[in-house]
């Protein structure tokens, strides 16, 4: 986490971002992350945007950015959630079979700020462990 120089400005703003797939399906599989993280590193030379963890688990995903600070968090989950689902849907037809509706990503979204000092180590490392199951993390009913 460092400082980044623009024209006009220095700023270090680092974001956790998480929304869910439209009702909550468990469609993220393989094929469909390695799209969606295909696309993200097209939207992040499109855009100034720094993706720097994707998280993905089957019905939601998690994002760690540094945003420039002429976006705002909803302006990033308003483009990004319009350009990946166009996208997707584009490339894996399927989709639109288990989505009815035409929408992939939910309406909502949760964000928050990440400090440098406190939790980014933290909020990095559960990003990154989206997805991954761990057999001993919670007891299971028979």
């Amino acid at each position: 986490m460092s400082v980044v120089k623009s024209f006009h400005c220095a700023y270090s703003i680092h974001y956790h971002v998480v929304f869910p797939l439209k009702y909550r399906k468990a469609l993220l599989s393989d094929p469909i992350v390695a799209t969606l993280k295909q696309i993200t590193k097209e939207l992040e030379e499109r855009f100034q945007f720094e993706i720097e963890r994707l998280g993905c688990d089957l019905d939601h995903i998690h994002i760690l950015c540094s945003l420039h600070p002429k976006y705002g968090p909803s302006q990033f989950v308003r483009i990004y959630k319009n350009l990946t689902a166009r996208e997707l849907f584009r490339a894996h037809p399927d989709l639109k079979k288990e989505l009815w509706g035409g929408e992939f990503w939910s309406d909502g979204f949760y964000v928050a700020t990440v400090g440098e000092r406190g939790d980014w180590s933290v909020v990095e490392k559960y990003v990154r462990e989206q997805g991954k199951t761990v057999e001993d993390a919670q007891l299971r009913l028979l």
